[in-house]
């Protein structure tokens, strides 16, 4: 088997679910193979957007963000479910144990996707025989299709993913990327949105080889240090190791201060919890993340501690609405004494560019023209680009342009 790896470098693998929603509600309700299927918001009221949708319902144009009434209109004959969260997280975490079971070095990147290092699995058989035996065995133990990519590092798998769908496993080589990813137009490039597509557009990068060939003064111009970074990724370079402790690593991030003077007055309190909603949103940006979870720590004068926390409906990043969420515990828990010392951390991080995934996951009870889901969805696309729409499954060629 040695010869199906390299002497030095890495395997890695890419396993990205298809329509993973729709396909958990199939595996537990097999009725439903076959059949034009919709994760969606409230059905009765017709008035939900579409979380996910089976490869069937997409032949009649139903996409993700659609509402139900649109997507009915397409499809007389759509079945609809709302989403039942707590079942696609424990068939999540399921998934990344059946993983597990083929190599220590697994990173979950979303519910639905993950990175396997496999450059020490020789002895399972070549990376295409354990790509096709990590398939079968999603089908015949969870009965959930997937596709696979293949690569030398993460951002060539990734990319590799997407393009067979469903059930696809693809290779992508070093070699291969002059004449399999250099003629795509730069937007279908993992990582780059409406927004950096344009401004990558101005200075006459259209192509991802145009942007393997760009001058570095010109991107940094453009997008910043990060130009660079997308310029090796389009050259196929791509140092980042599979990291299993990633996801624990980046649990939460927050920011506190010790109060020069014991502080009983409301006003001032509340405008040093302001202060720390900017803190905790600038590392959260400077990070890339959103947090759906935000906990407020409260300490007294004679050290007595408390810290209180709430679950959001929507992933959020801005300062406004940590501030809100955290403003509200703070007056829920507060027992009116002095304060030596506050502090906020938002909790249960989730990456920015699979954060839509999460705002559907997590808002789908409530009417879609009165659902907070839509403001979170405008602040995101305000701040990342109209891209963030794109989950981290979707396709890189036009036909994939939805969720997997």
């Amino acid at each position: 088997m040695k010869k199906f790896y390299p002497k030095s470098g890495r395997v890695i693998l890419h396993v990205d679910m298809n329509s993973f929603f729709a396909s958990v509600e199939i595996a537990d309700d097999p009725s439903l193979k076959g059949k034009p299927l919709a994760i969606a918001g409230d059905a009765k009221q017709r008035k939900g957007i579409v979380v996910t949708c089976s490869y069937e319902a997409r032949k009649y144009g139903v996409k993700t963000t659609m509402q139900v009434w649109e997507a009915k209109k397409l499809c007389p004959k759509l079945i609809v479910k709302q989403p039942d969260h707590e079942r696609y997280r424990l068939v999540s975490r399921a998934i990344f144990d059946l993983l597990r079971k083929y190599s220590d070095l697994v990173e979950p990147v979303s519910i639905d996707e993950g990175y396997v290092d496999i450059t020490d699995c020789q002895e399972l058989g070549s990376p295409v025989q354990i790509a096709e035996m990590i398939q079968k065995d999603l089908l015949n133990t969870l009965d959930l299709p997937c596709s696979i990519g293949i690569a030398p590092n993460k951002f060539l798998a990734k990319m590799a993913s997407d393009m067979k769908k469903p059930l696809g496993t693809t290779i992508l080589r070093k070699r291969d990327i002059p004449s399999v990813l250099w003629p795509l137009p730069v937007i279908e490039m993992h990582g780059i949105g409406e927004k950096t597509a344009e401004k990558l557009g101005a200075i006459g990068v259209k192509t991802i080889k145009d942007l393997a060939r760009a001058n570095d003064w010109q991107l940094q111009s453009a997008i910043g240090i990060r130009g660079l970074r997308l310029k090796e990724r389009a050259n196929g370079i791509d140092p980042r190791k599979v990291d299993p402790e990633a996801a624990a690593v980046n649990k939460s991030i927050g920011s506190s201060i010790t109060l020069p003077r014991d502080i009983s007055n409301q006003s001032e309190l509340l405008s040093v919890l302001e202060k720390l909603s900017a803190n905790v949103t600038a590392r959260l940006k400077r990070k890339q993340y959103v947090t759906k979870n935000v906990s407020v720590m409260i300490k007294y004068k004679n050290r007595e501690t408390i810290t209180r926390s709430r679950m959001l409906d929507n992933p959020i990043v801005e300062p406004h609405d940590i501030f809100k969420a955290a403003k509200a515990l703070f007056i829920k828990n507060w027992n009116g004494h002095p304060v030596r010392l506050l502090g906020i951390t938002g909790q249960d991080l989730l990456k920015a560019d699979h954060a839509f995934e999460q705002l559907n996951l997590f808002s789908y009870e409530k009417e879609a023209k009165k659902e907070p889901l839509y403001d979170a969805i405008n602040r995101m696309k305000k701040k990342y680009g109209p891209s963030i729409l794109r989950t981290g499954s979707e396709g890189s060629h036009p036909e994939n342009k939805k969720e997997s």
